[in-house]
């Protein structure tokens, strides 16, 4: 029985080797860094500072990306934007950040809302308390990252993240003010 070189319509022949247009699909890689592991990376910061704030980027990463699936608003989009740039700063300082949903859960110290909905008050009372817990942990890291001369960490964790934060704060504060929206 001859071969038949054209059962598959996508494959063309280049050289000794057949390509393909199809994705190569359910591939499955050895990990090639555990999570809390670290890589050397010529930063000019010593290992343990990096560790650290990798540590503590981490914590903040995790209770921010549950802040997020707190939210359904433009304050949404923003935290999205601080968990980039917080993964980024771990990568960067050659840490691995929390990234499966599952993980940050684990990690996270954010109290888990309830499964059912809640009244409003009641919501946005739950965003505050997670704004808090971040801005608490976001300054603690601002004070070992000024000390440990992390100063791209501190700098991200002052300028973006501490302040971001503090904003959305306010904002979501000011809709807890017990006053009438109507006078009669």
């Amino acid at each position: 029985m001859a071969k038949d070189t054209q059962s598959d319509p996508f494959k063309v022949a280049d050289g000794d080797r057949r390509v393909s247009s199809q994705p190569l699909i359910h591939q499955h890689g050895v990990e090639v860094q555990g999570f809390g592991k670290m890589r050397l990376l010529p930063l000019a910061l010593n290992f343990e500072a990096r560790l650290e704030s990798v540590q503590l980027l981490n914590q903040i990463l995790s209770d921010s990306m549950i802040l997020y699936a707190l939210y359904i608003d433009k304050h949404a989009d923003e935290q999205l934007k601080l968990i980039d740039l917080l993964g980024e700063r771990v990568q960067t300082l050659g840490g691995v950040a929390v990234g499966d949903p599952r993980l940050a859960a684990e990690i996270t110290t954010v109290p888990r809302p309830p499964d059912g909905a809640e009244e409003v008050p009641a919501m946005l009372s739950r965003l505050l308390e997670a704004h808090e817990i971040i801005i608490e942990k976001v300054r603690e890291a601002i004070t070992k990252t000024e000390e440990s001369r992390d100063d791209g960490t501190n700098d991200l964790l002052m300028s973006d993240v501490l302040r971001m934060n503090e904003l959305q704060v306010w904002f979501v504060a000011e809709h807890l003010v017990d006053v009438p929206v109507v006078r009669v």
